[in-house]
This record gives structure tokens, sequence and C-alpha cells, in this order.
């Protein structure tokens, strides 16, 4: 199974429909961390554009070799220093808020804020699941060893998210979001900002 397809199939092939799904094909939606294009393809299945976010080149370039779309806008940077020229229906994120460092957890939070129209939606899919193997700096670290297929190592941010526990972290931020556990450790989350 290709990898976009085993994403898609953790949080269900209707939940990205769901997402964006209420434009009929007329949303904006940002991406944060897009990667190498895993979710872009299923975005753009449903919004009428779409802007992919990543800090890696390497990464952007193999996402643009993935789509031949004007619907799609690539832009180099660091998420935690980007600022968003528009405003987005739908903010989505795909594996990505795991890896956000607990003392940017708000700040990155407020970003997403800042990208959303009044009516805007977040829409988010995630795992909790970390290797005991990974766990050299202990189970409390939020940083792990990750071992890649040819054998080298890296540290990674990997926090141990937990839906209950993230609804009651993000309502405190002003958030009004449902976690949804899927399978085995995965969980989508889905909500906006909780505006008077």
């Amino acid at each position: 199974m290709a990898r976009s397809s085993w994403c898609v199939s953790i949080i269900g092939p209707t939940c990205i429909g769901e997402l964006v799904g209420g434009w009929t094909g007329t949303g904006d939606v940002l991406e944060l961390a897009c990667g190498p294009g895993t979710w872009t393809g299923q975005l753009l299945a449903h919004a009428q554009h779409v802007t992919a976010v990543d800090a890696s080149p390497e990464m952007l370039a193999i996402a643009s070799t993935r789509f031949d779309d004007e619907r799609v806008r690539f832009v180099q940077a660091d998420v935690f220093g980007w600022k968003p020229d528009r405003r987005y229906d739908v903010v989505f994120f795909g594996f990505w808020l795991s890896h956000v460092p607990p003392e940017r957890f708000e700040s990155f939070w407020s970003l997403v804020a800042d990208c959303l129209k009044p009516a805007g939606r977040v829409f988010f899919a995630d795992d909790n699941h970390r290797a005991s193997e990974e766990l050299t700096e202990g189970e409390s670290s939020s940083v792990i060893r990750r071992t890649l297929n040819n054998g080298t190592h890296y540290r990674v941010v990997k926090v141990p998210l937990r839906p209950a526990d993230l609804e009651q972290r993000l309502a405190r931020l002003g958030w009004d979001v449902t976690g949804t556990p899927t399978s085995g450790p995965f969980f989508w989350g889905a909500g906006s900002l909780d505006r008077p």
C-alpha cells in the first residue's frame, strides 16, 4: 500500500472529504509541514486552492513533482517563523503536531489561529506511538532516537499526544477541537477557534 493510501486509511477516506466538503471545492486550504505531499492530493480533491508549506527544499521538490496543478502553491518556510499572506478556510497538518516541541505548542496554535478566516476550521491527523527502543532519553522525554532504514540515527521531537488531553489543552487556549481515536495509536482532530 502506498504511503498516501496508508495515511488516508488511518483516518478514513471520508474524513478528508468532510474537511473541506462543506465548501464543495471552493475552500482555500493551508497545509502546514506538507513533507513530500502525502496529503496534498487528498486536499486538492476537495479544495479550490492549497498552499503547502514545508521547511525542507528536498521535501518540496518531491511534492512539487507529484502535482501539476495550478491550484497548489508550495512555500519553503520554517513553520515556526512563517507568517501567512492571507487567511484560509481550513488549516491542515498530517503527522506534524506530535513533532511540535512542547515549548512551542502555544505559539504554533497562535499561528494556526492567525491563518484561519473567522469561520475557519482546523483538521489534523497524528499518532502517539513511540517505540521502546526510541526512548533513549527516557519515557518522559519528548525527544526520541529515530533510526532510518539505512541505519542513520537522528534525535527528533515526538510528543506522545492523547486526544482527550489534547482537547483539554486546546480548550484552555480558546479552541473547540474534538480528537477522535481510530486504530492503534492513530487519531484525527477537527475543530475551530471558540470565538465569542
